[in-house]
């Protein structure tokens, strides 16, 4: 009953709410990237198997805690992880959203090379938002997350595959983070801490990490990563903690012919797995994150039922993943 009642209360209420993170607009400018000569050979990166994965993904449902699709979807990224040789768990907690559910936290932790003490740390969230509080109907029914929730997953598992074939010296943990987008939507009270109602799985593991003083070099986390004309500018918290970690990454993406997709120019904060990785588990870590060029907010999509499978462009997918594996193979 109370369930009920808290889905009749939001319907009524967040039509005229709007997030923690930046809004959407009606009227989208697109510019398409441009691809300018590469400096250096790019790494091998198959934006067909990471699409594959985000398909394999969308196909379970919406995966938002404590549902069905959500425990068969945490199944398949163990077995996928464990099928690369990485060596595989999945970190299970528990979680109150800002609704008061009870959630079991689901973290899919995998480490290739695990015996070496240089380390980098990838991550990116699997779940996806249980209700589409940016759309104009159906706003209480969950969402598919292509973009947001299934592109960083898909891009990281094919990350995992190439790092199998190339065996880099250096050692990489792939984590999967539950619970991001159960987040308190803005103005539905007045709780000071709604910025702690987002991103509970890696709040769980930045202070329960999988590894007793567990330290990477840096991290790298990925958040809708997989729509076209994407443009991803230097995210304010990303600066703020590691920006060494962002003057690497764009200037890799330079060196790629990608300086129209990673653009140097500042962008304000945001509410992301990475500010908890950074503020409690102390790892310098950045957000790949699009944001809309000109128009001050997220892709159209987000958090509306219409981010599905056509939003997702396998050039992006590519992009994104021969940055990440670039910067990996230039780890010593």
């Amino acid at each position: 009953m109370k369930n009920k009642i808290y889905y009749i209360f939001i319907t009524l209420l967040i039509a005229s709410c709007g997030n923690d993170k930046p809004k959407k607009k009606d009227s989208i400018i697109k510019i398409e990237p441009i691809v300018s000569k590469p400096k250096i050979e790019k790494p091998d990166f198959n934006a067909d198997s990471a699409y594959l994965y985000i398909q394999d993904q969308v196909d379970f449902g919406p995966r938002f805690p404590n549902n069905n699709a959500h425990a068969k979807c945490a199944e398949y990224l163990e077995t996928k992880l464990n099928s690369f040789g990485l060596k595989t768990n999945i970190q299970i907690g528990e979680g109150i959203t800002f609704n008061n559910q009870k959630i079991i936290i689901k973290n899919i932790i995998g480490e290739y090379n695990p015996e070496a003490q240089k380390r980098v740390l990838l991550f990116a969230h699997w779940d996806t938002r249980p209700f589409a509080d940016q759309d104009n109907k159906d706003m209480t029914k969950p969402i598919l997350g292509a973009n947001d929730g299934g592109s960083g997953v898909g891009i990281l598992l094919e990350v995992a595959r190439q790092l199998t074939i190339t065996k880099p010296n250096v050692g990489v943990d792939i984590i999967f983070f539950d619970a991001e987008d159960y987040g308190q939507p803005a103005g539905i009270s007045d709780n000071i801490n709604s910025e702690n109602s987002w991103c509970l799985g890696s709040q769980y593991w930045s202070k329960n990490p999988h590894k007793e003083n567990y330290k990477a070099e840096y991290g790298i986390l990925l958040d809708m990563v997989g729509s076209s004309n994407a443009t991803f500018f230097q995210e304010e918290i990303s600066v703020q903690y590691a920006p060494q970690v962002v003057q690497k990454v764009w200037g890799n993406a330079k060196k790629l012919g990608y300086n129209n997709y990673f653009i140097t120019q500042q962008m304000g904060g945001l509410i992301d797995d990475h500010k908890f990785v950074n503020k409690i588990a102390n790892i310098p870590s950045i957000d790949i994150i699009h944001y809309e060029r000109g128009q001050r907010g997220f892709h159209p999509t987000w958090h509306t039922h219409n981010d599905n499978m056509d939003v997702i462009d396998k050039m992006t997918l590519s992009v994104v993943g021969e940055v990440l594996l670039y910067t990996i193979y230039q780890e010593k």
